[in-house]
C-alpha cells in the first residue's frame, strides 16, 4: 500500500493539509500524524520504517482515497485506520522526544482543547 502513496508525500503538502484540516481531523488523529512525522525525521529511524511513514502520510495527503474527505466524521475514518496501522508498524521509533515534539505542535494548534486521555490512548499504541 505505501508504495502507491509515497509519491503524494511532501512536508509542504503535509503541513498545508494539517493546517487546513487539523480541527476536522481532531486532536487524536492530528497527534498520530505528528508522531509519524517526527519519527520519520529521526536519523535513527531505518529506511523501511520511513517508507511506511511516507506511504501512510502520503495516503492522508492523496487527493483521492477510499472514502473522500468531504465529511469530517466519515471522510477521515479510513485515514485513521491507515494512520493507526502505520504508527503501530513503526512504534519502536516513537520515543519520548518524538512524543514531546508532537504534543508541543498539537498544543499550538489546539490550545487547551485537547483531551489528554485521547493522546494517552494513542501513546498506548506505541508503548
Amino acid at each position: 500500500m505505501q508504495e502507491n502513496y509515497k509519491s503524494f508525500f511532501s512536508e509542504k503538502k503535509l503541513w498545508k493539509k494539517l493546517k487546513k484540516f487539523a480541527k476536522a481531523l481532531g486532536a487524536k488523529v492530528t497527534y498520530t500524524v505528528l508522531l509519524l512525522f517526527y519519527a520519520y525525521r529521526r536519523k535513527e529511524t531505518p529506511r523501511w520504517a520511513k517508507n511506511i511513514v511516507l506511504g501512510t502520510l502520503g495516503y492522508l495527503i492523496a487527493p483521492i482515497d477510499a472514502i473522500p474527505d468531504l465529511s469530517p466524521i466519515i471522510g477521515f475514518t479510513d485515514d485513521l485506520g491507515v494512520l493507526s496501522f502505520g504508527l503501530v508498524a513503526i512504534a519502536a521509533y516513537v520515543n519520548d522526544d518524538v512524543k514531546r515534539q508532537a504534543r508541543t505542535k498539537l498544543s499550538k494548534w489546539f490550545g487547551e482543547d485537547v483531551a489528554v486521555e485521547d493522546l494517552d490512548d494513542v501513546d498506548e499504541l506505541v508503548g
